[in-house]
């Protein structure tokens, strides 16, 4: 059985932890790393895929400043989506080939690892039809999915709602571009009021069994090694641990 290296960054920005994930990739591409999964939860932040053309974020920049959510152009997939405090973000960092699927599969796996785990806190959900990555909850999503690939090594990944402020999800964007689509999250549709670190400790076992992986907690302070490649992201996270 393959290993997979994790690593909880705790509340850690977007930009630093996106420069972050591009270190590791590069990392993975020398072959200095292996399978790595990050699990963090972002300060208030709308972020535009690569799709995205803006049109999409409804509030203007004053009112964006004015509720405190930052703005930024990211190069993952898909549209507009917001991450913030009560969400568990999962950045897996990993070799496709290593895993021997495509995109479509390595999607499908985080899918069905997410499904898993909220089976466990009392909600039954489901995968998106094609085009419609994530997972859904009836018509709402409670988890967007969105990638990246470099060559055959994916970043980026997912964000599964908690306890998420759904008046920013719903009023200051059209999450990932569906106008007739809703976010939800755990405690919206009547689940427990769920603390971000201990979803993702209960989550990895759970990701671990669909991707056939072992995985091993790791102090965040073993990043470190990437030194300067990771820039200002390693300077924040010795900040904080």
């Amino acid at each position: 059985m393959r290993s997979c290296d994790v690593y909880w960054l705790g509340r850690l920005p977007y930009e630093p932890a996106w420069r972050l994930q591009t270190a590791m990739v590069a990392a993975v591409k020398r072959g200095d790393m292996g399978f790595s999964l990050l699990l963090l939860e972002h300060p208030s932040v709308f972020t535009l895929g690569r799709r995205a053309d803006g049109s999409n974020l409804l509030w203007s920049e004053a009112r964006c400043q004015s509720e405190g959510v930052d703005v930024v152009r990211s190069d993952r997939g898909g549209d507009a989506t917001y991450h913030g405090p009560g969400q568990l973000v999962g950045y897996p960092i990993v070799d496709l080939a290593d895993l021997n699927m495509d995109v479509w599969q390595y999607v499908r796996n985080l899918e069905r690892s997410l499904i898993s785990y909220l089976r466990t806190v009392g909600i039954e959900s489901a995968g998106g039809p094609p085009g419609l990555a994530g997972v859904w909850v009836g018509p709402d999503k409670i988890a967007a999915i969105g990638v990246k690939l470099s060559q055959s090594v994916a970043s980026h990944g997912f964000a599964l709602n908690l306890t998420t402020d759904l008046r920013i999800f719903n009023e200051g964007i059209v999450p990932c571009g569906l106008a007739d689509r809703r976010a939800t999250s755990v405690a919206a549709v009547g689940g427990p009021s769920l603390d971000v670190e201990s979803s993702a400790r209960a989550f990895t076992p759970h990701f671990g069994e669909c991707f056939q992986s072992e995985t091993r907690w790791f102090d965040s302070a073993r990043l470190q090694s990437l030194g300067e490649v990771a820039g200002d992201a390693v300077e924040t996270l010795e900040s904080r641990f």
